[in-house]
């Protein structure tokens, strides 16, 4: 990342991480201080509920803060659901599960370690539905 005088950073994209990259979606990520800061394009229409199995009540127990560039996600939590669309910038709050429509492209800023706990349960629940797609 480049750092400005003043103390702080800015980026491209082309200087942002390929981070998780499946069928339906591809983060690029950057790390500044106890932020993630994510780039996310999905390519298919994406819902995470069985990437979050494992964590408490499988949802994703990390806040998230952003703002949809394109297309539509919906954000479920235990008693009613929020529907973000292009333009609008959002506060996830922790206990939630997304479904996102393909074509949306979203920056989103996330505090590092919540969303490596998140991160570490999703890249196992991955590799157990790729091990069980390949099995059939």
């Amino acid at each position: 990342m480049t750092s400005q005088e003043s103390g702080g950073q800015h980026a491209t994209l082309s200087e942002f991480e390929t981070g998780l990259k499946m069928e339906e979606a591809v983060w690029r990520e950057a790390e500044w201080g106890d932020m993630r800061v994510g780039y996310e394009t999905y390519l298919q229409d994406f819902d995470d509920a069985q990437l979050l199995k494992g964590l408490p009540n499988d949802r994703c127990q990390c806040p998230h803060w952003g703002y949809l560039l394109s297309g539509r996600m919906t954000v479920r939590y235990a008693d009613h659901e929020e529907v973000v669309e292009a333009g609008d910038v959002y506060y996830m709050a922790p206990d939630h599960t997304i479904a996102v429509d393909a074509g949306t492209v979203l920056i989103e800023f996330s505090p590092r370690e919540e969303f490596q706990k998140t991160v570490e349960v999703g890249e196992r629940n991955i590799a157990e539905l790729e091990d069980a797609r390949n099995e059939t």
